[in-house]
């Protein structure tokens, strides 16, 4: 076993790192406090090409694996920018993933270039009010016109990250009838299409977490998508989907870590600083403790995130362990904002010092993309044998 990064690895972290200096916590900061979404990042991102890193070269890509995507989610991320940072580039870095997996040379094309370069912004419209995670019953309908050149689409999605500012959306609707097909999972189709604010009402949900990157709801009346829109086959967007699951999985597990560690790396470093009775506060236990316990958790789930990630660019099963992974490092990340606040007492609740952010952000992987329970359910069945418990 080799847990060395490599001299390329090791330059992208110093790259992206050196990047991420022209935007300090100050920054995001503010953003978060003006709900603004962070141009000028994604921007110089997608200058310094990171942005296609998984992506195939022959489109500008560095046609690299999830782990290096990883790396660099979890540098964004520990660099202060937490949630907000990975989530202004989650979509982009790998979202697009069933268009390079699924799509034909015409659709990578057209897709991929305008997103590496930036000039695309992408979201991913699949989750409902009504379906939550069980995806198979969405109920947007995608329905073929007479001519068979255009689907018209009507329904309601939620959630949906950087709708806002998007131009293109990812989005899995259902062509076939749920009653007229075998298996809930068959039926579905995923389009890469327009953003038609003609037809979409974008609607920005107010919420805790992340300020900087809007989430919302779309109401969708009458879009008409293009049939060559049409990723892969139809009624098989749910296969399509799944292939994704797992490197999204690594790459939030790898966002949850960072977070973590910047939240660390804040109330340790007051730790040092904050003087009380004469001896600094971090001299004492009841302080060292929870921050020792803190880094401890981060490392265990750090190890598992790039052993699914080694898994996934090896092309071995890693379904349990990417999902592992997601858990683990949500845990941790969450223990170690919740310590940071705890470690700052009054001063955790000051924006001043960015661990109320970083808490706030915490909540995002422990609840998406898949919860808690649903994680231990599969471990349960899919590793322990147990029987299927819903």
């Amino acid at each position: 076993m080799n847990f060395e990064r490599t001299p390329e690895q090791n330059a992208i972290v110093d790259a992206v790192t050196q990047l991420c200096s022209d935007f300090g916590p100050e920054y995001w900061s503010e953003l978060d406090r003006e709900h603004r979404f962070p141009e000028a990042f994604h921007q110089a991102m997608a200058g310094a090409g990171w942005l296609g890193i998984a992506m195939p070269e022959r489109f500008g890509g560095a046609g690299l694996g999830i782990t290096e995507a990883a790396l660099i989610m979890q540098t964004v991320s520990a660099s202060g920018a937490g949630f907000s940072g990975a989530s202004a580039i989650h979509m982009n870095v790998f979202g697009l993933n069933p268009v390079v997996v699924f799509g034909n040379e015409a659709q990578q094309a057209a897709a991929l270039p305008p997103l590496i370069e930036g000039r695309d912004k992408a979201c991913f419209a699949v989750t409902e009010p009504d379906a939550g995670l069980d995806t198979t019953h969405l109920k947007t309908q995608a329905v073929r016109t007479a001519d068979g050149s255009a689907y018209r689409v009507d329904g309601r999605k939620i959630w949906i990250s950087t709708a806002q500012v998007a131009t293109r959306m990812l989005l899995l609707a259902r062509t076939t009838p749920l009653e007229a097909v075998s298996k809930p999972t068959q039926g579905l189709s995923l389009f890469y299409t327009t953003l038609d604010r003609n037809h979409i009402e974008v609607r920005e949900i107010d919420k805790m977490g992340r300020g900087a990157v809007d989430s919302n709801m779309l109401f969708i009346d009458g879009l008409m998508v293009p049939a060559e829109d049409r990723i892969g086959d139809e009624g098989r967007g749910f296969e399509y989907i799944l292939h994704g699951l797992n490197p999204e999985r690594i790459l939030i597990a790898a966002e949850a870590v960072g977070l973590g560690r910047a939240a660390l790396e804040a109330a340790t470093r007051y730790a040092r600083e904050r003087t009380v009775f004469g001896r600094p506060i971090g001299q004492n236990q009841g302080i060292q403790h929870p921050l020792a316990q803190a880094w401890m958790a981060l490392e265990a789930a750090d190890m598992m995130v790039w052993k699914a990630a080694w898994l996934y660019d090896n092309g071995k099963p890693c379904g349990a362990v990417a999902n592992a992974a997601k858990y683990l490092a949500a845990e941790a990340a969450h223990q170690a904002c919740q310590t940071a606040v705890l470690t700052l007492g009054g001063m955790g609740y000051a924006r001043e010092y960015h661990v109320e952010r970083y808490l706030r952000e915490s909540y995002i992987p422990r609840i998406a993309p898949v919860s808690a329970q649903l994680i231990m359910c599969h471990i349960a069945e899919r590793v322990l044998g147990l029987p299927k418990s819903y």
